[in-house]
């Protein structure tokens, strides 16, 4: 896989999440971050959470921008209070519960990843939070000021990344969320996480994608699935992707699909990803050719034509 050149960012980003937040691409990320961190915390030895983009840390969803494009409407919206199977009600149990917690009436306020690994977290786990927002940096400062397992650092988290790992727990999961200002957001992630992957393989990595760009999303995948088993030498189940879509890809508008690619998944964590994503695909369905994949990062078209080759 070819490193691509390391990215270029100013400070002055535009990307709000405020406008976006709990909508059904947080949820599908959400509710696999949330997950992710029970499964560290059922053992009895620390860890530690790396956030690449951290963002502000949780949202008003009474706050103008929300109100503006409540998109959590027709995503957490939808999923509090519906009637779900059991198994489905045992793979949200971690992010409803700190949902629950954070909202004891109405839901007015929706975690971001920084909020849910601080109530997911121990007292003996450590979290580190990248943002390269100014303003945002500071209201991550405010928010997580009084609390000693947080570090909050207003710089690039793609830089960062090769520099914080491993983690002297040797236990943990990074987590890289960039806003996808940058058409070649993916090339940027692929130079990150590599250098990353190299010093500390045995940590667990989630990365989120959009899937506006289908083809860029499944190159990068595919990429970075055979550079992992061909080159790293990773075994197959070591890697796992997870994607959901609302409505067909192909359709015009708001984004329509999103999912995460993850490295190192925890143990069942594909079993109840099989149980949770058909769930999600149908209660936040938008439209025609809504659907979800669950799989090794190469699909049986993908391994035909690399035998092909």
């Amino acid at each position: 896989m070819e490193l691509p050149p390391r990215p270029r960012y100013s400070p002055a980003m535009n990307y709000r999440h405020a406008f976006h937040a709990g909508n059904f691409a947080d949820v599908v990320k959400h509710a696999i971050l949330a997950l992710c961190l029970d499964h560290l915390g059922s053992k009895d030895k620390p860890y530690r959470v790396i956030d690449t983009h951290a963002g502000i840390g949780a949202y008003d969803l009474t706050s103008d921008e929300a109100a503006r494009s409540p998109e959590w409407v027709d995503g957490i919206g939808r999923i509090l209070g519906a009637d779900m199977p059991d198994d489905v009600a045992a793979a949200l149990k971690p992010y409803l519960d700190l949902l629950a917690e954070m909202n004891p009436g109405a839901l007015t306020e929706y975690p971001g990843s920084p909020e849910i690994s601080a109530r997911i977290a121990r007292p003996m786990d450590r979290i580190q939070l990248c943002e390269l927002h100014e303003a945002d940096s500071r209201t991550l400062e405010r928010r997580y000021a009084r609390d000693g397992r947080v570090k909050v650092e207003h710089r690039d988290g793609y830089k960062a990344l090769t520099g914080l790992v491993p983690p002297k727990e040797k236990r943990g999961l990074v987590l890289i969320d960039p806003p996808f200002e940058d058409r070649d957001e993916l090339a940027h992630m692929a130079a990150a996480v590599m250098p990353a992957l190299k010093k500390w393989p045995t940590g667990t990595y989630i990365f989120w994608r959009s899937l506006k760009n289908l083809w860029a999303a499944d190159r990068f995948d595919n990429g970075l699935t055979e550079w992992l088993i061909t080159e790293q030498g990773f075994e197959p189940e070591k890697i796992l992707r997870a994607d959901l879509w609302i409505r067909d890809l192909a359709s015009e508008g708001k984004l329509a699909g999103a999912g995460v690619m993850i490295i190192n998944p925890p143990w069942q964590l594909e079993e109840k990803l099989l149980a949770l994503l058909p769930w999600l695909a149908e209660t936040l369905a938008q439209g025609d050719g809504y659907g979800w994949r669950l799989d090794g990062g190469l699909t049986e078209e993908d391994v035909e034509e690399a035998d092909a080759d």
